[in-house]
C-alpha cells in the first residue's frame, strides 16, 4: 500500500524548452508558434495571462478556431487577419460576467478615469490597469465597482476581472481573476486537455518550484507497545514533480516524553523515510501524531500523520 502511494505520488514530468516554444514546468504544458509569439510580445504575460492550462487544440467554443488556455486568459488563432493580429484574446470577461451588487461610489476626479463604456476605474485599480497593458490588453470596464458573494470588492472588464485582495502585501493587493480556467470549465471543455502534456523537445531544464506539497505516511497504522516504526515523506511542486534537496523535521510526539525530533532531506524522487523510530514503554491505545515540515527554495509546507499504539 505504502509503495503504490509512493508511486502515484512521485509520479513527475520532463521540463523543456526550446527557440520557438516553451515548455512551462509550473503547468506541464507548451506554448509554441504564433501564440509563444505572442506571450513572448507581453513583457509581463506570466502575470496578465498566467501559465497555459492546455496545449493548442481547436475548441467547439465556437466551432473551428484553434485556441489555447491559460490561467487567466484564452488565446484565439484568427488566420484570416494580418500578420501580427492573427492572435487575438477572448472577451472572458464579457463572456463570464453576471452583475452583482454594487460597491459603494467611490468615483474621485483625479483619481478615476471614465471609458467608453460609462464605467470609471479608479484607484489602485487604475494604477495596475495602466501598469499591465490597459485597454489593448483588458479591455473596457464592463461594471463599477462590485461586491463578491464573499464581500471581497472587484470590477469586470471585456477581458479580465480585477480583484481587491487587501490581505496581500501593499503594491500586489490587485489580483487577476483565473477567469482561463473558469471559462475552459463552464463551456465544457473536455478536461482530458488539462493533462499534463509531453514536452515538444525534450533538453532538460531546471526545475521551477512555485508551491510545495507534502505528503507524509506511516509504515503501521497500528505498532505494538515495544514496536518501531517509519515515516515517509514525499515532497512534490506544482506538478506533482518531485522535489528532490527540500530539507525539514519530522516530529513524532510521544505522550509524556521528550518528542523525537528528525531531520530529513529528500533524496532525487522527492522521499524522506525516517526508519527505526523506538516506541518502548507506550501505553496501549496511546495516538500518536507525527507532525512533518519541509521547505525549499524560500517556500515551506506541512503535513501530519499518526498512528495507534496497541497490544
Amino acid at each position: 500500500m505504502i509503495c503504490a502511494a509512493l508511486l502515484l505520488a512521485t509520479s513527475g514530468t520532463v521540463r523543456a524548452v526550446q527557440e520557438g516554444g516553451r515548455y512551462f514546468p509550473e503547468t506541464g504544458h507548451n506554448v509554441t508558434g504564433e501564440f509563444w509569439a505572442f506571450y513572448q510580445s507581453v513583457p509581463d504575460a506570466s502575470l496578465v495571462f498566467g501559465f497555459p492550462i492546455t496545449e493548442a487544440f481547436v475548441t467547439n467554443f465556437p466551432a473551428g478556431v484553434t485556441v489555447q488556455y491559460f490561467q487567466r486568459a484564452r488565446l484565439e488563432l484568427r488566420p484570416g487577419l494580418p500578420a501580427g493580429q492573427r492572435v487575438q484574446l477572448t472577451a472572458l470577461g464579457s463572456l463570464l460576467y453576471k452583475p452583482g451588487a454594487p460597491a459603494a461610489n467611490y468615483f474621485v476626479p483625479g483619481a478615476c478615469r471614465t471609458f467608453a463604456t460609462g464605467y470609471s476605474v479608479c484607484y489602485e485599480f487604475l494604477a495596475f490597469f495602466d501598469a499591465h497593458g490597459g485597454l489593448e490588453r483588458f479591455g473596457n470596464p464592463i461594471s463599477a465597482f462590485e461586491f463578491q458573494d464573499d464581500g471581497r470588492i472587484l470590477q469586470h472588464f471585456e477581458r479580465a476581472r480585477l480583484e481587491w485582495h487587501p490581505e496581500q502585501p501593499r503594491g500586489q493587493n490587485i489580483v487577476l481573476a483565473d477567469l482561463g480556467g473558469i471559462y475552459f470549465y463552464k463551456v465544457g471543455e473536455d478536461p482530458v486537455r488539462i493533462t499534463k502534456a509531453a514536452p515538444f523537445n525534450g533538453i532538460i531544464e531546471p526545475q521551477t518550484v512555485l508551491d510545495l506539497r507534502t505528503l507524509a505516511f506511516v509504515a503501521k497504522a497500528v505498532t505494538g507497545p515495544n514496536d518501531t516504526q517509519k515515516v515517509y515523506v514525499v515532497v512534490q511542486d506544482q506538478t506533482f514533480s518531485p522535489v528532490s534537496g527540500a530539507t525539514g523535521t519530522v516530529t513524532v510526539d510521544l505522550p509524556g516524553s521528550p518528542d523525537l525530533v528528525y531531520p530529513v532531506t529528500t533524496d532525487a524522487n522527492g522521499i524522506a523515510i525516517v526508519t527505526g523510530i523506538p516506541l518502548q514503554g507506550l501505553p496501549p491505545g496511546s495516538l500518536i501524531p507525527v507532525y512533518v515540515t519541509m521547505s525549499f527554495g524560500g517556500k515551506t509546507t506541512s503535513a501530519t500523520t499518526s498512528f495507534r499504539v496497541w497490544r
